[in-house]
Protein backbone atom coordinates (compact mmCIF):
# COMPACT_ATOMS: atom_id res chain seq x y z
CA UNK A 1 0.00 0.00 0.00
CA UNK A 2 2.73 2.56 0.76
CA UNK A 3 4.72 2.23 -2.54
CA UNK A 4 1.40 2.30 -4.21
CA UNK A 5 0.69 5.79 -2.42
CA UNK A 6 4.19 6.53 -3.49
CA UNK A 7 3.41 5.72 -6.91
CA UNK A 8 0.03 7.57 -6.88
CA UNK A 9 2.07 10.83 -5.42
CA UNK A 10 4.63 10.39 -8.43
CA UNK A 11 2.09 10.31 -10.76
CA UNK A 12 0.89 13.68 -9.24
CA UNK A 13 4.08 15.31 -9.60
CA UNK A 14 4.55 14.40 -13.12
CA UNK A 15 1.10 15.97 -13.70
CA UNK A 16 2.09 19.29 -12.25
CA UNK A 17 5.17 19.01 -14.11
CA UNK A 18 3.59 18.28 -17.78
CA UNK A 19 0.35 21.33 -16.88
CA UNK A 20 3.55 23.99 -16.13
CA UNK A 21 5.14 22.79 -19.01
CA UNK A 22 2.53 23.23 -21.10
CA UNK A 23 2.07 26.71 -19.49
CA UNK A 24 5.41 27.74 -20.47
CA UNK A 25 5.39 26.26 -23.70
CA UNK A 26 2.18 26.71 -25.15
CA UNK A 27 -0.05 28.33 -22.52
CA UNK A 28 0.00 31.65 -24.26
CA UNK A 29 -2.61 30.72 -26.41
CA UNK A 30 -4.93 30.77 -23.42
CA UNK A 31 -3.36 34.60 -22.77
CA UNK A 32 -4.65 37.90 -24.42
CA UNK A 33 -1.95 38.14 -26.86
CA UNK A 34 -2.33 34.32 -28.14
CA UNK A 35 -6.23 34.33 -28.36
CA UNK A 36 -7.28 33.61 -32.17
CA UNK A 37 -10.09 34.51 -34.61
CA UNK A 38 -11.36 31.27 -34.21
CA UNK A 39 -11.80 31.94 -30.99
CA UNK A 40 -12.56 35.62 -30.74
CA UNK A 41 -15.46 35.14 -32.62
CA UNK A 42 -17.34 32.44 -31.23
CA UNK A 43 -16.55 33.78 -27.80
CA UNK A 44 -19.71 35.34 -26.31
CA UNK A 45 -17.45 37.65 -24.28
CA UNK A 46 -16.16 39.12 -27.31
CA UNK A 47 -17.67 42.81 -27.89
CA UNK A 48 -16.92 43.97 -31.47
CA UNK A 49 -17.31 47.04 -32.71
CA UNK A 50 -16.68 49.26 -36.04
CA UNK A 51 -14.12 52.01 -35.42
CA UNK A 52 -13.40 55.06 -37.43
CA UNK A 53 -11.76 57.72 -35.10
CA UNK A 54 -11.90 60.91 -37.44
CA UNK A 55 -13.42 64.06 -35.59
CA UNK A 56 -13.39 66.64 -38.35
CA UNK A 57 -14.91 67.20 -41.79
CA UNK A 58 -12.55 65.46 -43.87
CA UNK A 59 -10.01 62.31 -43.49
CA UNK A 60 -7.21 64.79 -44.17
CA UNK A 61 -7.44 65.87 -40.66
CA UNK A 62 -6.53 62.33 -39.43
CA UNK A 63 -6.99 61.92 -35.25
CA UNK A 64 -3.47 61.98 -33.33
CA UNK A 65 -1.68 59.07 -31.59
CA UNK A 66 -3.19 60.29 -28.40
CA UNK A 67 -6.71 60.63 -29.76
CA UNK A 68 -7.01 57.15 -30.54
CA UNK A 69 -5.53 55.67 -27.74
CA UNK A 70 -8.52 57.85 -25.75
CA UNK A 71 -10.92 56.23 -27.74
CA UNK A 72 -9.39 52.78 -27.24
CA UNK A 73 -9.54 53.36 -23.49
CA UNK A 74 -13.40 54.63 -23.60
CA UNK A 75 -14.50 51.32 -25.95
CA UNK A 76 -12.03 48.99 -23.75
CA UNK A 77 -14.22 50.85 -20.28
CA UNK A 78 -17.89 49.36 -21.83
CA UNK A 79 -16.28 46.07 -22.41
CA UNK A 80 -15.11 46.29 -26.04
CA UNK A 81 -12.38 44.21 -27.08
CA UNK A 82 -12.47 44.01 -30.88
CA UNK A 83 -12.33 46.67 -33.45
CA UNK A 84 -12.95 47.01 -37.12
CA UNK A 85 -11.26 49.16 -39.31
CA UNK A 86 -11.85 50.07 -43.28
CA UNK A 87 -8.94 50.98 -45.16
CA UNK A 88 -5.08 50.99 -45.10
CA UNK A 89 -3.94 53.90 -47.71
CA UNK A 90 -4.65 56.53 -44.64
CA UNK A 91 -2.37 56.45 -41.52
CA UNK A 92 -5.59 55.93 -39.52
CA UNK A 93 -5.37 52.62 -39.80
CA UNK A 94 -1.63 51.73 -38.95
CA UNK A 95 -1.41 54.62 -36.08
CA UNK A 96 -4.90 52.72 -34.35
CA UNK A 97 -2.26 49.76 -34.74
CA UNK A 98 0.18 51.70 -32.86
CA UNK A 99 -1.63 52.89 -30.61
CA UNK A 100 -3.11 49.59 -29.17
CA UNK A 101 0.72 48.34 -29.00
CA UNK A 102 1.46 51.42 -26.71
CA UNK A 103 -1.47 50.69 -24.69
CA UNK A 104 -0.41 47.06 -24.16
CA UNK A 105 2.78 48.08 -23.30
CA UNK A 106 2.14 50.20 -21.20
CA UNK A 107 -0.66 48.10 -19.53
CA UNK A 108 -0.28 43.89 -20.34
CA UNK A 109 -3.82 43.14 -19.70
CA UNK A 110 -4.99 45.75 -21.80
CA UNK A 111 -6.65 44.03 -24.25
CA UNK A 112 -8.12 45.32 -27.54
CA UNK A 113 -7.76 42.85 -31.33
CA UNK A 114 -8.45 44.04 -35.04
CA UNK A 115 -9.88 42.95 -38.03
CA UNK A 116 -8.57 44.84 -40.59
CA UNK A 117 -10.26 46.34 -43.23
CA UNK A 118 -8.64 46.21 -46.95
CA UNK A 119 -10.13 48.67 -49.55
CA UNK A 120 -11.06 47.45 -53.12
CA UNK A 121 -12.04 49.53 -55.89
CA UNK A 122 -12.60 49.08 -59.53
CA UNK A 123 -11.43 50.11 -62.35
CA UNK A 124 -11.91 54.14 -63.11
CA UNK A 125 -13.51 53.63 -59.46
CA UNK A 126 -15.41 57.51 -57.72
CA UNK A 127 -15.70 58.77 -61.63
CA UNK A 128 -18.18 58.90 -64.13
CA UNK A 129 -17.49 55.65 -65.88
CA UNK A 130 -16.72 53.02 -63.80
CA UNK A 131 -15.47 49.73 -64.86
CA UNK A 132 -16.86 47.19 -62.81
CA UNK A 133 -15.47 44.58 -64.88
CA UNK A 134 -12.05 45.43 -63.90
CA UNK A 135 -10.28 46.61 -60.67
CA UNK A 136 -7.83 49.43 -59.91
CA UNK A 137 -4.76 46.75 -60.27
CA UNK A 138 -2.43 49.57 -58.66
CA UNK A 139 -4.67 51.04 -55.90
CA UNK A 140 -5.37 47.48 -54.57
CA UNK A 141 -1.91 46.05 -54.89
CA UNK A 142 -0.68 48.52 -52.95
CA UNK A 143 -3.68 48.06 -50.26
CA UNK A 144 -3.12 44.34 -50.05
CA UNK A 145 0.56 44.50 -49.50
CA UNK A 146 0.21 47.57 -46.95
CA UNK A 147 -2.10 44.66 -44.79
CA UNK A 148 -0.13 42.38 -45.14
CA UNK A 149 3.18 44.18 -44.02
CA UNK A 150 0.81 45.72 -40.44
CA UNK A 151 -0.23 42.11 -40.09
CA UNK A 152 3.17 41.22 -40.01
CA UNK A 153 4.08 43.78 -37.25
CA UNK A 154 1.52 43.60 -35.22
CA UNK A 155 0.45 39.62 -35.40
CA UNK A 156 -0.18 39.74 -31.57
CA UNK A 157 -3.29 42.66 -32.20
CA UNK A 158 -4.45 41.63 -35.76
CA UNK A 159 -6.47 39.05 -36.31
CA UNK A 160 -8.67 39.04 -39.44
CA UNK A 161 -8.01 40.67 -42.85
CA UNK A 162 -11.31 41.45 -44.36
CA UNK A 163 -10.83 42.40 -48.00
CA UNK A 164 -13.41 44.86 -49.51
CA UNK A 165 -15.98 46.49 -47.68
CA UNK A 166 -19.15 46.00 -49.54
CA UNK A 167 -17.12 45.70 -52.46
CA UNK A 168 -19.15 43.23 -54.33
CA UNK A 169 -23.22 44.76 -53.67
CA UNK A 170 -24.34 46.29 -57.16
CA UNK A 171 -25.74 49.69 -55.49
CA UNK A 172 -22.02 50.65 -54.57
CA UNK A 173 -22.17 51.97 -58.08
CA UNK A 174 -18.91 53.84 -57.66
CA UNK A 175 -16.53 51.44 -57.01
CA UNK A 176 -18.03 47.61 -56.75
CA UNK A 177 -15.88 44.63 -58.55
CA UNK A 178 -17.33 41.08 -59.86
CA UNK A 179 -16.54 38.28 -57.03
CA UNK A 180 -13.51 36.90 -58.67
CA UNK A 181 -11.67 40.30 -58.04
CA UNK A 182 -12.35 39.50 -53.99
CA UNK A 183 -11.72 35.54 -54.88
CA UNK A 184 -7.92 36.45 -56.47
CA UNK A 185 -6.71 38.44 -53.79
CA UNK A 186 -8.47 36.06 -50.90
CA UNK A 187 -6.32 33.27 -52.47
CA UNK A 188 -3.08 35.46 -52.61
CA UNK A 189 -3.41 35.87 -48.83
CA UNK A 190 -4.74 32.34 -48.18
CA UNK A 191 -1.13 31.43 -50.03
CA UNK A 192 1.16 33.39 -48.24
CA UNK A 193 -0.61 31.35 -45.29
CA UNK A 194 0.63 28.45 -46.39
CA UNK A 195 3.79 29.70 -47.30
CA UNK A 196 4.41 30.93 -43.78
CA UNK A 197 4.57 34.66 -44.38
CA UNK A 198 1.48 35.23 -42.26
CA UNK A 199 0.08 33.15 -39.55
CA UNK A 200 -1.79 30.04 -39.46
CA UNK A 201 -4.37 31.76 -36.82
CA UNK A 202 -4.62 35.04 -39.22
CA UNK A 203 -8.56 34.81 -41.08
CA UNK A 204 -9.42 36.11 -44.45
CA UNK A 205 -12.68 37.07 -45.30
CA UNK A 206 -14.71 39.15 -47.27
CA UNK A 207 -17.20 41.70 -45.31
CA UNK A 208 -20.27 42.58 -47.36
CA UNK A 209 -24.14 43.17 -47.67
CA UNK A 210 -26.03 40.10 -47.30
CA UNK A 211 -26.95 39.64 -51.12
CA UNK A 212 -23.90 40.07 -52.03
CA UNK A 213 -23.18 36.65 -49.86
CA UNK A 214 -25.95 34.89 -51.90
CA UNK A 215 -28.79 35.72 -49.25
CA UNK A 216 -30.70 38.28 -52.16
CA UNK A 217 -31.08 38.45 -55.46
CA UNK A 218 -29.49 35.53 -57.75
CA UNK A 219 -27.78 37.84 -60.22
CA UNK A 220 -25.36 37.24 -57.42
CA UNK A 221 -24.90 33.94 -57.61
CA UNK A 222 -22.52 33.03 -59.77
CA UNK A 223 -19.22 30.49 -60.03
CA UNK A 224 -16.71 33.08 -58.76
CA UNK A 225 -19.04 33.75 -55.56
CA UNK A 226 -19.33 29.77 -54.82
CA UNK A 227 -15.35 29.63 -54.89
CA UNK A 228 -15.44 32.66 -52.73
CA UNK A 229 -17.14 31.07 -50.30
CA UNK A 230 -14.97 28.03 -50.12
CA UNK A 231 -11.65 30.40 -49.54
CA UNK A 232 -12.63 32.53 -47.08
CA UNK A 233 -12.15 31.28 -43.80
CA UNK A 234 -15.49 32.60 -42.64
CA UNK A 235 -18.41 34.65 -43.93
CA UNK A 236 -18.68 38.58 -42.70
CA UNK A 237 -22.51 39.57 -43.60
CA UNK A 238 -24.42 43.12 -43.51
CA UNK A 239 -27.52 43.81 -42.52
CA UNK A 240 -29.35 46.84 -42.18
CA UNK A 241 -33.03 46.89 -41.27
CA UNK A 242 -32.50 50.80 -40.84
CA UNK A 243 -32.15 51.67 -44.62
CA UNK A 244 -34.77 49.33 -45.39
CA UNK A 245 -37.69 51.43 -43.55
CA UNK A 246 -37.56 53.52 -46.39
CA UNK A 247 -36.35 51.26 -49.19
CA UNK A 248 -38.08 47.95 -48.44
CA UNK A 249 -40.96 48.99 -45.35
CA UNK A 250 -43.10 45.69 -45.27
CA UNK A 251 -41.45 44.79 -42.14
CA UNK A 252 -41.44 48.10 -40.52
CA UNK A 253 -45.13 48.95 -41.56
CA UNK A 254 -45.99 45.19 -40.22
CA UNK A 255 -45.24 46.04 -37.05
CA UNK A 256 -47.59 48.81 -36.45
CA UNK A 257 -50.18 48.05 -34.50
CA UNK A 258 -53.30 49.89 -36.24
CA UNK A 259 -56.00 49.24 -33.30
CA UNK A 260 -53.49 51.89 -31.06
CA UNK A 261 -54.29 49.27 -28.35
CA UNK A 262 -49.98 49.64 -27.96
CA UNK A 263 -48.28 52.25 -25.47
CA UNK A 264 -45.84 54.27 -27.40
CA UNK A 265 -43.01 52.18 -25.08
CA UNK A 266 -44.64 49.09 -26.34
CA UNK A 267 -44.74 50.68 -29.89
CA UNK A 268 -41.04 50.83 -29.98
CA UNK A 269 -40.45 47.42 -28.61
CA UNK A 270 -42.62 46.25 -31.21
CA UNK A 271 -41.32 47.91 -34.50
CA UNK A 272 -37.47 47.42 -33.07
CA UNK A 273 -38.24 43.81 -32.35
CA UNK A 274 -39.40 43.79 -36.25
CA UNK A 275 -36.54 45.66 -37.48
CA UNK A 276 -33.81 43.02 -35.57
CA UNK A 277 -36.23 40.15 -36.49
CA UNK A 278 -35.51 41.16 -40.06
CA UNK A 279 -31.78 41.25 -40.21
CA UNK A 280 -32.29 37.82 -38.51
CA UNK A 281 -33.94 36.57 -41.61
CA UNK A 282 -31.20 37.90 -44.11
CA UNK A 283 -28.93 36.29 -41.72
CA UNK A 284 -30.42 32.96 -41.86
CA UNK A 285 -30.96 33.94 -46.42
CA UNK A 286 -26.97 33.40 -46.33
CA UNK A 287 -26.90 30.13 -44.15
CA UNK A 288 -29.81 28.68 -46.54
CA UNK A 289 -27.21 29.73 -49.94
CA UNK A 290 -24.54 28.03 -48.46
CA UNK A 291 -26.19 25.13 -47.76
CA UNK A 292 -27.69 25.01 -51.20
CA UNK A 293 -23.98 25.30 -52.91
CA UNK A 294 -22.36 22.67 -50.35
CA UNK A 295 -20.35 25.31 -48.33
CA UNK A 296 -20.33 24.69 -44.08
CA UNK A 297 -18.45 28.48 -42.84
CA UNK A 298 -19.02 30.27 -39.82
CA UNK A 299 -21.71 33.45 -40.95
CA UNK A 300 -20.43 36.31 -38.31
CA UNK A 301 -22.20 39.86 -38.41
CA UNK A 302 -19.47 42.10 -40.12
CA UNK A 303 -21.67 45.28 -39.87
CA UNK A 304 -25.17 46.36 -38.66
CA UNK A 305 -26.70 49.42 -36.94
CA UNK A 306 -29.18 51.97 -36.72
CA UNK A 307 -28.60 56.02 -36.62
CA UNK A 308 -29.48 58.43 -33.86
CA UNK A 309 -30.72 61.29 -35.63
CA UNK A 310 -31.33 62.65 -39.52
CA UNK A 311 -33.26 65.19 -41.76
CA UNK A 312 -33.38 62.77 -44.57
CA UNK A 313 -35.67 59.31 -45.75
CA UNK A 314 -35.32 58.31 -41.83
CA UNK A 315 -36.10 61.66 -40.15
CA UNK A 316 -39.87 62.90 -39.25
CA UNK A 317 -40.48 63.26 -42.81
CA UNK A 318 -39.74 59.78 -43.90
CA UNK A 319 -40.06 56.30 -41.89
CA UNK A 320 -39.22 58.03 -38.19
CA UNK A 321 -36.62 55.12 -38.18
CA UNK A 322 -33.64 57.58 -36.89
CA UNK A 323 -33.56 58.45 -33.24
CA UNK A 324 -31.75 57.15 -29.78
CA UNK A 325 -34.65 55.43 -28.32
CA UNK A 326 -34.68 52.99 -31.67
CA UNK A 327 -30.77 52.88 -31.77
CA UNK A 328 -30.86 51.94 -28.09
CA UNK A 329 -33.73 49.16 -28.54
CA UNK A 330 -32.39 47.79 -31.91
CA UNK A 331 -28.43 47.71 -30.46
CA UNK A 332 -29.76 45.68 -27.63
CA UNK A 333 -32.32 43.30 -29.55
CA UNK A 334 -29.04 42.51 -32.04
CA UNK A 335 -26.18 42.06 -29.16
CA UNK A 336 -28.74 39.80 -27.35
CA UNK A 337 -29.66 37.42 -30.44
CA UNK A 338 -25.87 37.21 -31.60
CA UNK A 339 -24.76 36.45 -28.15
CA UNK A 340 -27.50 34.00 -27.89
CA UNK A 341 -26.67 32.30 -31.22
CA UNK A 342 -22.86 32.33 -30.71
CA UNK A 343 -22.62 35.13 -33.49
CA UNK A 344 -19.95 38.13 -33.52
CA UNK A 345 -20.98 41.18 -34.11
CA UNK A 346 -19.45 44.31 -35.11
CA UNK A 347 -21.82 46.81 -34.76
CA UNK A 348 -21.86 50.20 -36.58
CA UNK A 349 -20.40 51.73 -35.40
CA UNK A 350 -18.66 53.46 -32.13
CA UNK A 351 -18.26 57.13 -32.44
CA UNK A 352 -20.43 59.58 -34.86
CA UNK A 353 -17.96 60.20 -38.06
CA UNK A 354 -19.02 63.50 -39.61
CA UNK A 355 -17.01 63.44 -42.82
CA UNK A 356 -19.25 60.91 -43.87
CA UNK A 357 -21.69 63.82 -44.92
CA UNK A 358 -20.00 66.74 -44.60
CA UNK A 359 -21.98 68.62 -47.02
CA UNK A 360 -25.11 67.63 -44.66
CA UNK A 361 -24.49 67.92 -40.59
CA UNK A 362 -28.23 66.56 -40.18
CA UNK A 363 -27.36 63.52 -42.94
CA UNK A 364 -27.75 59.63 -40.90
CA UNK A 365 -24.47 58.65 -42.19
CA UNK A 366 -22.84 60.96 -39.86
CA UNK A 367 -25.06 59.93 -36.47
CA UNK A 368 -24.75 55.88 -36.83
CA UNK A 369 -22.28 56.09 -33.40
CA UNK A 370 -22.87 55.31 -30.08
CA UNK A 371 -20.88 58.21 -28.86
CA UNK A 372 -21.14 61.95 -30.59
CA UNK A 373 -18.39 63.29 -31.62
CA UNK A 374 -17.26 65.39 -28.87
CA UNK A 375 -18.36 62.07 -26.78
CA UNK A 376 -21.46 62.09 -25.25
CA UNK A 377 -22.30 58.89 -24.60
CA UNK A 378 -26.48 58.42 -26.85
CA UNK A 379 -29.47 56.78 -24.73
CA UNK A 380 -27.92 53.20 -25.22
CA UNK A 381 -25.20 53.94 -22.67
CA UNK A 382 -26.64 55.92 -20.67
CA UNK A 383 -26.74 53.22 -17.47
CA UNK A 384 -22.69 52.30 -18.04
CA UNK A 385 -22.38 56.23 -17.38
CA UNK A 386 -24.52 56.00 -14.27
CA UNK A 387 -22.56 53.30 -12.80
CA UNK A 388 -19.69 55.25 -13.69
CA UNK A 389 -17.99 53.15 -16.47
CA UNK A 390 -16.28 55.82 -18.17
CA UNK A 391 -15.59 57.67 -15.10
CA UNK A 392 -11.74 59.36 -15.24
CA UNK A 393 -12.19 59.56 -19.60
CA UNK A 394 -12.55 62.19 -21.81
CA UNK A 395 -13.23 62.70 -25.70
CA UNK A 396 -12.05 66.00 -27.13
CA UNK A 397 -11.28 67.30 -23.56
CA UNK A 398 -15.17 66.64 -22.63
CA UNK A 399 -15.62 63.76 -20.30
CA UNK A 400 -17.86 61.25 -21.06
CA UNK A 401 -21.56 62.14 -20.24
CA UNK A 402 -24.86 62.16 -21.42
CA UNK A 403 -26.84 63.43 -24.12
CA UNK A 404 -29.72 65.18 -23.15
CA UNK A 405 -28.11 66.05 -20.03
CA UNK A 406 -29.89 62.76 -19.16
CA UNK A 407 -33.10 64.55 -19.11
CA UNK A 408 -35.67 61.53 -20.64
CA UNK A 409 -38.41 63.36 -21.75
CA UNK A 410 -36.32 65.58 -23.48
CA UNK A 411 -35.02 62.78 -25.20
CA UNK A 412 -38.45 61.57 -25.82
CA UNK A 413 -39.89 64.60 -27.94
CA UNK A 414 -37.37 63.74 -30.62
CA UNK A 415 -38.77 60.29 -30.71
CA UNK A 416 -41.91 59.38 -33.15
CA UNK A 417 -43.60 56.06 -34.05
CA UNK A 418 -43.50 54.96 -37.53
CA UNK A 419 -46.67 55.31 -39.43
CA UNK A 420 -48.47 52.67 -41.67
CA UNK A 421 -47.39 54.73 -44.80
CA UNK A 422 -47.06 54.04 -48.18
CA UNK A 423 -43.09 54.94 -49.38
CA UNK A 424 -42.03 55.61 -52.47
CA UNK A 425 -38.46 54.14 -52.79
CA UNK A 426 -37.32 56.35 -55.84
CA UNK A 427 -38.64 59.46 -54.26
CA UNK A 428 -36.14 62.04 -53.83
Amino acid sequence: MKNLNLLGKGIFTLLILFFAACKDQGGEKMTNKGKTAALLLQDTSTMAISYGGYRKGSRDDQPSLEELKEDMLILSAMGVNMIRTYNVHFPHAANVLQAIKELRDEDPEFEMYVMLGIWIDCKDAWTDHPDHESEALDKNTGEVEKAVALSKKYPEIVKILAVGNEAMVHWATSYFVQPGVILKWVNHLQELKKEGQLSQDLWITSSDNFASWGGGDASYHKEELEALARAVDYISVHTYPFHDTHYNPEFWNEAIDTSAALSQEEQLERSMKAAADYAKIQHQNVLDYLEEIGVSKPVHIGETGWASSTDGFYGQEGSKAADEVKQALYYRNIRAWSKAQNIACFYFEAFDEIWKDAANPMGSENHFGLFTVDGKAKYVLWDEVDRGVFKGLSRNGNPIEKTFEGDREALMQEVYLPELTKTDANEQ
